[in-house]
């Protein structure tokens, strides 16, 4: 099978302690989603090439994950060290997919449903692996303790290179799982073929 429309298009969407004081959380989770046009497959692709997500440079995204991450922590002094004794999250992930601006010939629409509800499966795995990261943070971080640090400053830089790390892991990740989905013969990849090349 080769597609009739090509268009390089990245799907995005990036020594611990014992535990003291652990609350639980949800993530927040929000749909945005950008108009394409078209009435056949190839035209509504052609139109995510052209409106999708920048991601870096002039390459789009048909689909992207984002998040923001806040935290409220409480830090105590203990004799000569501080410890990290509660952090809670605050995350926001926000999924941007795209939506045809007018209504679809019946076999487009179906072929479309097929599409974005894939691409919609897609992007939930980035958000697992953002909530992933959080509660590996939170792991790591409660119950984290410094020594000869009273003021607890030294503590949020130490703090400060755990998170870093996993940060990385995380988009890593990511990118490892967009690596898998969009090779040949890949989840999207086999989407994109079924919506460009569909009765």
């Amino acid at each position: 099978m080769k597609s009739v429309v090509r268009l390089s298009l990245l799907a995005a969407c990036f020594a611990s302690s014992p535990v003291t004081a652990r609350a639980e959380w949800q993530a927040a989770e929000k749909v945005q989603t950008y108009a394409i046009a078209g009435q056949t497959g190839a035209e509504l692709y052609a139109s995510i090439g052209e409106k999708g997500p920048q991601l870096g440079g002039t390459s789009r995204a048909i689909a992207h994950t984002n998040f923001k991450l806040l935290w409220s922590r409480k830090y105590e002094a203990q004799g000569d060290a501080c410890t990290l004794i509660s952090a809670r999250p605050n995350l926001t992930i926000t999924y941007t997919l795209p939506k045809p601006a007018g209504q679809l010939p019946v076999a487009a629409r179906k072929n479309w449903e097929t599409f974005i509800a894939g691409v919609r499966d897609h992007e939930v795995v980035h958000g697992d692996i953002i909530k992933d990261m959080v509660k590996a943070i939170e792991a790591t971080s409660v119950g984290m303790s410094v020594p000869g640090d009273p003021k607890c400053q030294k503590i949020r830089t130490e703090l400060t290179k755990r998170l870093s790390e996993l940060s990385l892991a995380q988009r890593q990740r990511s990118r490892d799982f967009d690596q898998t989905e969009l090779s040949e013969g890949g989840n999207i990849h086999q989407l994109i073929l079924k919506l460009v090349n569909g009765p």
